[in-house]
């Protein structure tokens, strides 16, 4: 019998300090918290129940993210993925992801992730430049990341990301390149490059509105992405994904699972999920959580966003798909719905190759160049 492949996804939500673009659920100065969380979690990881029974799933990737996971004690995650392989089947050659931060990472903490079979490392390092790192309000400058970087490598860790950022108040397009340059000689294999965005209630959003601080020109902001994408394929990157790029078979599959609408579970506040067509996630409070843990009233922590007709998995579909480079596949289209995604989205399909956004070329559907630009600008606006 085939198995249905699945994702996990684990919400480590704690932060020593909230970084001032960030609107992902994570708490600083919340640390007392923590050991009465992880026992939620575990608790939540055991008793979960999906529709279908546990032994016809096949966990095919794990992604430990925040908030920041290596804030805690290591011992921590250990408890959490040996409750995992307790409870599920885990593929020999899942990708295990854990997000760390320089300033919260030690030689003994990189050892008991890989004693636990965790395989890839993700560092969040946004900047070489530390004038710029300190305006975001990170917690570590560009040498506690070259210590970390260094340090996993040495524990054995063979397959590396470091996230970087780009379109930033006062980043020239000199520092862009600087930071490239200085990461690439690095060699990890996989470069996520993200565009600052925006959001509201995070501190960077009153800065904007205060006049404190300037984002560049939009023309400006275009270049950055041009170089930072002519700099990695000029360096054997493969440009895989609007803001991801990976050596030569280190593509994210836990991302590229999400884009291909893959199924995946999470565990944690806030943590998202998506079984059979429904997305839904968990109440995204430390303390709400927890409480409904202790008073054993787990199913209060659930919020249910979706419950998707066919039309609208497809058009969900379509809108992940185009976030890969290769685009849409009209043949895997037909395979998972049936239907020809040409004739079915007629009229929006002719409207955006008019526009050069789109391109058919062959069995593929994806974004031209034009289509790139705009989509990396305002991928919400794309859609």
């Amino acid at each position: 019998m085939n198995k249905k492949e699945i994702g996990i996804y684990i919400h480590i939500p704690f932060c020593k300090q909230k970084c001032y673009y960030c609107d992902f659920y994570s708490c600083s100065n919340m640390e007392e918290w923590i050991p009465r969380y992880v026992k939620s979690l575990i608790k939540e990881i055991k008793q979960y129940d999906s529709i279908e029974e546990q032994n016809t799933t096949l966990v095919k990737t794990i992604y430990i993210g925040g908030g920041t996971p290596s804030l805690i004690n290591s011992d921590n995650i250990v408890e959490i993925m040996q409750e995992i392989y307790n409870k599920y089947d885990v593929d020999e050659k899942a990708e295990i992801t854990i997000e760390v931060n320089p300033g919260t990472i030690t030689l003994e903490k990189l050892e008991n992730y890989k004693k636990a079979g965790i395989n890839r490392i993700s560092i969040g390092l946004q900047s070489t430049h530390n004038h710029l790192l300190q305006q975001l309000g990170r917690i570590h400058n560009y040498y506690e990341f070259v210590d970390t970087y260094r340090l996993a490598r040495e524990v054995g860790f063979e397959n590396i990301n470091v996230d970087l950022m780009i379109g930033l108040p006062n980043q020239t397009i000199l520092e862009v390149e600087d930071s490239l340059q200085e990461i690439i000689s690095l060699e990890p294999e996989h470069i996520s490059v993200y565009s600052l965005i925006i959001e509201e209630g995070t501190v960077i959003k009153k800065q904007l509105e205060d006049g404190k601080i300037k984002l560049p020109e939009e023309e400006l902001e275009r270049k950055m992405y041009w170089l930072t994408k002519n700099i990695l394929e000029k360096n054997g990157y493969i440009h895989y994904e609007i803001s991801n790029f990976a050596k030569p078979n280190f593509e994210s599959k836990h991302n590229l699972d999400c884009w291909n609408q893959k199924e995946y579970i999470g565990f944690g506040a806030s943590a998202h999920s998506y079984i059979n067509g429904i997305r839904y996630s968990n109440v995204p409070s430390i303390e709400e959580y927890i409480k409904n843990y202790e008073e054993k009233t787990p199913n209060k922590n659930i919020q249910i966003h979706e419950k998707q007709s066919q039309e609208e998995k497809q058009k969900e579909y379509m809108l992940l798909g185009l976030r890969k480079i290769d685009g849409i596949s009209v043949q895997e289209f037909k395979n998972k719905f049936i239907g020809n995604p040409i004739y079915l989205y007629h009229s929006e399909l002719e409207k955006l190759v008019k526009d050069n956004l789109l391109e058919i070329d062959g069995d593929n559907i994806k974004l031209t160049n034009k289509g790139l630009d705009f989509a990396n600008l305002v991928w919400e606006s794309f859609v």
